[in-house]
């Protein structure tokens, strides 16, 4: 006899009834039909992000029969889209799929800082535009920061090594784009010992000093990094963006509206979303493991011992998170989207407000 209390019972996933899917559904042939006319198309890998979801869990678009051994009893199990854009379905089972093999199978042991990195506007924009960047910046981040962690235990690069898992994140509390780093970094470094075994030397917190020297070290090491690549253009006043501009590209413009909060297309093209500012202003500066300078911001005051798995595991769930909140979007009464940020704005901004035709083009370009 199968035994099953009724919360763990299996409950199919019905996307049809969620407002993101009915959004999509209804909103973004619309979309492409008004890039159309432009002449203008999105690239293919964005199509399929976007049918493959709308074919997500649907029963007509296929399932497996799951079949009981012992009571016969059947279950039908959808097929689900497995794409990494912004399918809040696919993307939680992935979420959690990561932050246990993190937690049970490469940092479990040891203490781990978050270390987060925002790069300014242009810099998002440029990113977005050539990806294969992305790697190159990434390992200019990774080294300053795990060199000092390593002077801090007080060794050499080649005396001793950190760990450290990186996750790029395309997406901003907003659905904008804007590219930026979740790093989780050994609070220390792993040495070699004199009996052929290795020791963990852990360090203390970052000071606001330690913030401040390095995100100055990190922004100039990628300025550098791009000018030598030809993507950044310095003289003696300004710095410019080699950008080329290709009218036939439209996927530059949707990515250059959403990295600066505005509307791509439609009879609000080039206006600013709607905000709801529902908090008063913050006047915090720069404090703690808090640093910022020409744009770059570097933050690193979330921690978790060895010894607090259920926060290491927040953590990893936090840094593999999907792009889209399904619980923090919803409709207002006068027909309009209304997407929640996970954490008030400085200015005291809690949401974004935005025309429904508008609404899709926050989510498809978040990714």
């Amino acid at each position: 006899m199968l035994a099953i209390h009724q919360e763990q019972k299996y409950k199919r996933h019905r996307p049809e009834t969620t407002l993101l899917y009915q959004l999509v559904e209804r909103y973004y042939p619309e979309f492409t039909a008004n890039l159309a006319e432009q002449g203008k198309y999105l690239p293919k890998y964005v199509e399929r992000e976007f049918n493959d979801f709308l074919r997500c869990g649907r029963l007509e678009h296929g399932f497996i029969r799951v079949v009981c051994g012992d009571c016969k009893h059947e279950k039908l199990v959808t097929f689900s889209c497995k794409r990494r854009g912004f399918c809040p379905s696919c993307g939680a089972r992935r979420m959690a799929e990561s932050a246990a093999l993190l937690v049970d199978d490469v940092l479990h042991g040891y203490p781990i800082r978050q270390w987060v990195l925002s790069l300014p506007i242009p810099l998002r924009l440029l990113l977005a535009r050539y990806p294969t960047e992305l790697s190159k910046v990434m390992s200019i981040i990774h080294r300053a920061i795990s060199t000092h962690i390593v002077g801090c235990a007080g060794f050499s690069n080649k005396q001793a090594k950190t760990g450290a898992v990186t996750l790029i994140q395309r997406f901003g509390s907003a659905l904008n784009l804007n590219i930026h780093f979740h790093m989780l970094f050994l609070e220390g470094a792993i040495s070699e010992n004199p009996w052929g075994g290795t020791t963990f030397t852990r360090i203390k917190a970052p000071s606001h000093d330690d913030m401040v020297t390095l995100v100055h070290t990190i922004s100039h090491r990628i300025a550098r990094y791009l000018e030598k690549a030809g993507l950044v253009v310095r003289d003696m006043d300004n710095t410019y963006l080699n950008l080329p501009i290709d009218d036939e590209d439209s996927l530059l413009q949707l990515q250059g509206a959403s990295v600066s909060y505005r509307i791509a297309l439609g009879p609000q093209q080039g206006q600013k979303v709607f905000t709801l500012q529902t908090l008063p202003a913050s006047s915090d500066g720069e404090y703690g493991q808090l640093a910022n300078t020409s744009g770059f911001s570097l933050h690193a005051g979330v921690f978790a011992n060895a010894l607090e798995p259920d926060k290491l595991e927040r953590l990893c769930r936090y840094i593999s998170r999907p792009a889209i909140s399904e619980q923090r979007l919803s409709m207002t009464q006068h027909g309009q989207v209304l997407y929640e940020l996970k954490t008030p704005y400085r200015d005291g901004t809690t949401g974004n407000r935005r025309a429904i035709y508008s609404s899709r083009q926050s989510i498809l370009l978040a990714n």
